[in-house]
């Protein structure tokens, strides 16, 4: 089932969700905007040119307020809100489409798992012919919260709890890869 904005308000208020820092005007009838944060990571350039997935790739990262997102672009940002999910408590996030239109494509790998912490990182990459400026607090997407029939028997606790800025891929962790 899909939260309500009366039952995200009530779970905040309860404190069982955590969202940090939020405004009122963000909360939407069935879902909470989220920030554009202040933190951009790129992928470092290899000497082979190629990435793999066993070993640690490698990210330059810039803190401003204000990022130019080039044609063709690829980088990860971060939202604003940290976030603490209950264990019965699950969301995804869906990009803006106002954002989509100009060619701004917002996205996350899957679901924000239940019992995660920390900020989100979002998957940006500009599809548009034209540079597209972004600014740290804008809008860029929603979270939208739904409820698990019950409690996670093994909530999250994976290689990104507690996550804070626009954090990169750690799949060289991966147990297939030991």
């Amino acid at each position: 089932m899909i939260l309500s904005d009366k039952t995200i308000m009530k779970m905040l208020e309860e404190k069982s969700l955590v969202i940090s820092p939020l405004t009122d005007g963000q909360i939407q009838p069935a879902s909470v905007d989220i920030r554009l944060g202040n933190t951009f990571s790129i992928v470092d350039d290899s000497p082979s040119g190629v990435i793999t997935l066993e070993n640690e790739i490698r990210y330059k990262t810039i803190t401003a307020d204000t990022y130019l997102i080039m044609p063709g672009q690829f980088v990860l940002a971060t939202t604003m809100e940290y976030f603490e999910l209950p264990d019965n408590l699950t969301a995804f996030v869906e990009g803006r489409s106002s954002l989509g239109r100009m060619g701004l494509f917002i996205q996350n790998a899957g679901w924000v798992d239940p019992g995660f912490k920390g900020e989100i990182t979002l998957e940006l990459f500009n599809a548009n012919r034209c540079a597209i400026e972004l600014k740290a607090g804008r809008r860029v997407g929603q979270l939208v919260f739904a409820k698990m029939d019950d409690t996670a028997l093994n909530p999250y606790n994976g290689k990104y709890q507690g996550q804070t800025g626009a954090t990169g891929s750690r799949v060289y962790k991966d147990q297939e890869n030991n």
